[in-house]
């Protein structure tokens, strides 16, 4: 049977660890949180209460995805986790880690034998039930061991060897870069449109779109879901996070002098919407005051 160690069971290392169970790949667990741990083994997996009892656990050549928060997280968790494998094991990171830092990694681990892949997973929480997008990145010999896990996690052609070590984090990367230009237009397009002179269905309307029209996509059908829960969204604050994929891809753009200006002003805009009241707009204001003698409002 196929087997798979998993660190990290937050909102997709749980989903990718129940789907694969539903395939009956074997899968032990493992995080920090001991619920997760109890609520995986609820679903079948091996719960392991710390990384020396889930390397145990594993058959040599053992296989570990790592699925935790990229940075400082992964690199603790390798430190911890690197002395307890052996040569010919396989290293998994699924997270968002930045690409020169997968590289970075496989180079130490090549050191002492063990195969480190950087696969770029796409697919959120919806994981579980469509399967997930996997960009692999690293060595084609261990890719080619480990497929039996993505084509398990992954649709139909949902997933691929994308090139050396650190190209499925580089791909993912500016995948997640055209993300943000996708949902940026999108949310443009429909206040437009909720401001216009027409009372319209902005659901209807969404799902309309996705039967021929040139936009049609994935995320136009979750524009629709979210309009027909909420349609006015009133329930939502209009603050926009990042994690840190967007901000890499325009700075490997400045790198290549690549253009890439609607992915910068997305962006740009997450930062806007974080503001109550933008002190350059306070500013704008004020000088069309200067110059002008143009009204302002005063402030609440």
């Amino acid at each position: 049977m196929t087997e798979l160690g998993i660190i990290g069971l937050g909102r997709m290392g749980m989903n990718m660890a129940r789907r694969l169970i539903a395939r009956s790949i074997k899968v032990s667990a493992y995080d920090a949180a001991p619920g997760t741990i109890a609520a995986v083994a609820a679903h079948g997996a091996t719960g392991c209460a710390d990384l020396p009892a889930l390397v145990a656990a594993l058959t040599p050549p053992r296989a570990v995805w790592l699925m935790i928060p990229a940075g400082p997280p992964v690199d603790a968790a390798l430190a911890t986790l690197t002395p307890l494998l052996a040569a010919g094991d396989v290293v998994i990171d699924g997270g968002n880690s930045h690409y020169k830092d997968s590289v970075r990694r496989a180079a130490a681990l090549t050191e002492r034998g063990i195969h480190f892949l950087d696969v770029g997973t796409s697919g959120g929480v919806w994981g579980l039930t469509e399967g997930y997008c996997l960009m692999v990145g690293g060595s084609l010999d261990a890719y080619r061991r480990i497929e039996p896990i993505f084509a398990a996690l992954a649709p139909p052609e949902g997933y691929a060897h994308v090139g050396a070590s650190g190209a499925g984090h580089y791909t993912k990367m500016i995948h997640n870069g055209i993300e943000y230009g996708l949902m940026e237009a999108y949310a443009e397009g429909f206040e437009l449109l909720q401001h216009s002179d027409y009372r319209l269905d902005l659901a209807a309307l969404a799902r309309l779109w996705n039967h021929g029209s040139v936009v049609r996509s994935w995320l136009l059908e979750l524009t629709a879901a979210a309009l027909k829960h909420d349609p006015g969204l009133a329930s939502i604050r209009g603050y926009v996070d990042d994690s840190g994929e967007g901000r890499w891809t325009l700075l490997d753009a400045i790198e290549k002098e690549v253009p890439t200006p609607a992915l910068l002003l997305a962006l740009v805009m997450r930062f806007r919407s974080r503001q109550d009241d933008s002190f350059a707009a306070k500013l704008l204001a004020a000088l069309r005051q200067q110059f002008g003698g143009h009204a302002v409002k005063d402030a609440p």
